[in-house]
């Protein structure tokens, strides 16, 4: 479907209209190819569809048309030039590096990753000889001083997760590029509604698309959009390696992008408001919100995000004890490590999401064991605090 460039769209229009192609049935629905090969017309048009001297689908380990039209959407929303869709998040994450880097190769990474990429970077990457320097997430001058001569990569999350820490994208973007290499910016928690890095210098974007871009908590999938040229190795890795995303789950992932905005703004504003709400609370010692003033990097949350989007963090006094009451205690709110899901979500992360890295680990990234993270969803805010009420004896 061949849009309008002239003037350009805005991504609302884009989150409904981009990645559009009907096919001889002119349907208005988009659909679903649920098949694993594609024919060819003879011979010679199967050699060059492999060769990729033919634009074309091939198999669907690499190329299908309903995952191909959820790259081209989301590519679109990130102001990407390209968009290469995974299995996953962690994939999306695994599929950058093993396109990316080499053994002897150096990642420079933020502290306060996903405990599962905190493994990846730290363990699993270390053992094919790719070293990893884990520096404080806002401290710039700690980047600059862990770069070295075969530095290929800067990997951040921003917001954090759990605690939201907020990393200045165009400043690591400097540092980055100043030492040529690559800086990639896990956009999970704030999604294109709210953030776009790469208009802030970085090179590539990673998605758990299985969050906020599905929305609803249904399926799995991953995403790495940015320059074309890293893309490009990505696709390669993935045409043999196979981290896949299915055709079913990137039709659920494409029609979720539609209404991204919408959900990601009314999240982010109950956010908010529960955030001040806990904030009121005896029981709380410490909220963790980028839209709140108290957090360290409020300001400049504001000049990069839209919103503070739909995590909050917080602190229970007395531990993990009284946290785990906190949990016990609700009616509502669902008890799972998910989040980005309409459902509101709860977790404790020192023992869930970050229980395998070391206490160490936990301790540089501030996961305390009284620490709760709480995905708000799109119940009534009063609920919540009723629901969260219950455990903190308000």
């Amino acid at each position: 479907m061949n849009l309008p460039e002239d003037p350009p769209l805005h991504p609302d229009t884009l989150a409904i209209r981009s990645g559009i192609e009907r096919s001889q049935f002119g349907e208005h629905g988009e659909a679903m190819y649920l098949t694993s090969s594609f024919v060819f017309d003879n011979a010679a048009q199967a050699a060059a569809r492999f060769s990729g001297e033919e634009e074309g689908n091939v198999y669907a380990r690499f190329s299908n048309p309903t995952v191909t039209a959820m790259q081209t959407r989301l590519a679109a929303l990130e102001g990407a030039e390209a968009c290469v869709a995974t299995a996953s998040g962690m994939s999306a994450i695994l599929s950058l590096a093993m396109a990316t880097l080499q053994a002897g190769d150096h990642v420079v990474a933020s502290n306060g990753l996903f405990g599962a990429t905190q493994q990846l970077f730290g363990g699993i990457l270390s053992k094919f000889g790719i070293e990893t320097s884990f520096v404080p997430a806002t401290d710039l001058g700690a980047y600059r001083k862990a770069v070295r001569p075969r530095t290929r990569l800067f990997f951040v999350e921003t917001p954090s997760n759990p605690l939201t820490e907020v990393v200045d994208i165009a400043g690591v973007a400097a540092i980055a590029h100043e030492a040529g290499a690559l800086l990639a910016v896990d956009n999970c928690f704030c999604t294109p509604a709210l953030q776009r890095p790469l208009a802030l210098g970085a090179d590539v974007v990673v998605h758990s698309a299985t969050k906020y871009l599905d929305g609803q908590g249904r399926v799995l999938g991953g995403a790495v959009a940015g320059r074309k040229a890293v893309t490009d190795e990505v696709f390669k890795f993935l045409r043999t390696a196979g981290p896949t995303l299915s055709p079913f789950n990137a039709w659920v992932i494409f029609k979720g992008l539609e209404t991204l905005r919408i959900r990601m703004e009314a999240q982010s504003a109950a956010a908010l408001e529960l955030a001040r709400w806990l904030e009121a609370q005896p029981g709380v010692a410490r909220v963790y919100y980028p839209g709140l003033p108290s957090h360290p990097q409020h300001e400049l949350a504001m000049r990069q995000q839209k919103a503070g989007g739909a995590i909050v963090s917080f602190d229970v006094k007395g531990g993990r004890d009284e946290a785990w009451k906190v949990v016990d205690s609700t009616r509502l709110i669902s008890i799972t490590a998910n989040l980005g899901d309409t459902k509101t979500t709860i977790t404790h992360p020192a023992t869930t999401t970050h229980g395998r890295i070391t206490p160490e680990a936990r301790m540089a990234a501030g996961i305390g064991d009284g620490l709760l993270r709480v995905a708000v969803g799109l119940e009534s805010v009063e609920d919540l605090k009723t629901d969260l009420a219950r455990g903190l004896g308000a």
